[in-house]
């Protein structure tokens, strides 16, 4: 038979005398006929046996009992022969209570826990949608805004256009991005329509304030020197949000 996964605290109680009459009387009765359940009660009674091997029985003395008489109203000539309750019936009376505080503190710190994980990857979530620095770009005949560059804290970087830019045939868009002179512009993207689209910033230094993007129009493939050679469609700068 397997056991049932309640037998095992329900054996332990048995063994420790915490349940109700009538539950105990139907254990007892399990005992005959639950092999299973009476191998638990047996690996429970051995495991709290050096609970009461190690308890000294401690006889209470005759003035406790006189101040125990005296404040109940009551005679008990023979209550000092009466053995004392041994160490492992002493800590299951109140082991109820201990339980009862634990599984509340238990319950309380895997709500906590819950909370705490449910906000910190809400967070998480929130940070990796929301971008780190925004770029406009901006084409500086008409001042209108063309595209909107995004930077992520994870290292993504992504171009959405705003407008629907002209591509003459044998031609491409060529997305690009300068941040330091000295090294001159990379290619970062390149498009045969204006599309949303993940720019390539692998290999390059992480995206920061006041970065050049820009939008050139190219040769079909890109540029064949590696550096802008077609008009300048849309540029701008990046600013950290807020």
């Amino acid at each position: 038979m397997t056991p049932d996964r309640d037998d095992r605290p329900h054996a332990a109680e048995f063994v420790l005398g915490l349940l109700d009459a009538e539950a105990r009387a139907a254990a007892e009765q399990r005992l005959a006929a639950d092999h299973a359940f009476a191998q638990e009660v047996a690996a429970w009674q051995e495991h709290f046996a050096a609970f009461d091997d190690t308890a000294d029985p401690v006889a209470p003395s005759d003035d406790l009992w006189r101040r125990i008489e005296a404040g109940t109203g009551a005679a008990a000539p023979a209550a000092a022969h009466v053995p004392p309750p041994g160490l492992l019936h002493r800590l299951w009376n109140s082991l109820g209570a201990l339980r009862i505080a634990a599984l509340s503190g238990l319950t309380a710190a895997l709500a906590l826990a819950v909370v705490t994980a449910v906000t910190v990857r809400h967070a998480q979530e929130v940070a990796a949608r929301k971008p780190v620095y925004v770029a406009i770009l901006i084409d500086d005949a008409t001042r209108q805004a063309g595209a909107v560059v995004n930077a992520f804290a994870d290292g993504r970087v992504e171009m959405i256009p705003l407008v629907d830019m002209a591509v003459p045939t044998g031609r491409s868009l060529q997305v690009w991005t300068l941040w330091n002179r000295e090294i001159g512009p990379r290619s970062v993207g390149l498009l045969d329509r204006a599309r949303a689209t993940s720019l390539d910033l692998e290999r390059l230094p992480t995206t920061a304030a006041d970065q050049l993007f820009e939008i050139t129009l190219e040769p079909s493939g890109g540029s064949p020197t590696g550096r802008p050679t077609g008009p300048i469609l849309y540029k701008g700068t990046t600013a950290r949000t807020l």
